[in-house]
């Protein structure tokens, strides 16, 4: 399966993510911010970094960037798509997820190794996982405050959407310890710790993060629920 992985100007963590995808199986394509071509992938990552240098807000300029209209397009159509970070904060700003990232509440960067609850496991990015299954990945963030108003979170959590929550400490404010949400069908997944660097004991803190890049190749053969 071909996954497509975002490389905005910026972006810090797209080789990561494409290792990530190729230990769980896939054929990594690398996409380039300017071009709107997906080239025939089944899923894309937006990885981490700072795209665009983070001017105006985390993503706000990502958002435009021609990789991103037909993502959003294809995105309608059911394409499945993980933002991590960076992703996530522009998932946010394209108005495929609800809610946005806002400054850390201690006004300092984050980087840590961040204990996860997992809940919601039917998506394309997480049937690897069981549900209320504690992962381990690295969080490294300094605008990864989650907020939306009451009634997006009272509906986020009344329809199950929301996919992961932070244990033990909230490294940033997020609302309700929310580390990340999903889109209704599940095919849209924002996550703010990093799962590429959670994919080999060697280098991680755990070999967790695999299990959402070795989610989507069971998606889409048909394997995950």
């Amino acid at each position: 399966m071909k996954i497509g992985v975002v490389t905005f100007p910026g972006s810090l963590d797209d080789r990561d993510a494409a290792r990530a995808v190729g230990l769980a199986g896939g054929d990594a394509v690398s996409l380039w911010h300017g071009d709107d071509d997906l080239k025939g992938v089944d899923a894309v990552v937006l990885p981490g970094g700072f795209s665009y240098g983070d001017y105006l807000r985390c993503g706000a300029i990502a958002r435009f960037a021609p990789v991103m209209r037909t993502i959003v397009e294809r995105a309608g159509q059911g394409l499945p798509v993980l933002g991590i970070c960076n992703g996530f904060q522009i998932l946010c700003e394209a108005h495929l997820l609800p809610g946005a990232l806002t400054r850390n509440d201690h006004l300092h960067f984050v980087c840590r190794d961040q204990r996860l609850r997992m809940e919601r496991v039917d998506t394309d990015w997480t049937n690897s996982f069981a549900v209320g299954e504690e992962i381990v990945i690295p969080l490294k963030n300094g605008e990864g405050g989650y907020v939306a108003d009451d009634a997006t979170l009272d509906r986020l959590e009344g329809d199950g959407l929301v996919v992961a929550r932070y244990l033990d400490v909230n490294p940033n404010g997020s609302r309700r310890d929310i580390a990340g949400i999903s889109n209704p069908s599940g095919t849209i997944v924002g996550l703010m710790p990093h799962p590429e660097h959670a994919v080999e004991s060697l280098t991680g803190p755990s070999t967790d993060g695999l299990g959402f890049f070795s989610s989507t190749i069971r998606s889409l053969v048909g394997i995950g629920s």
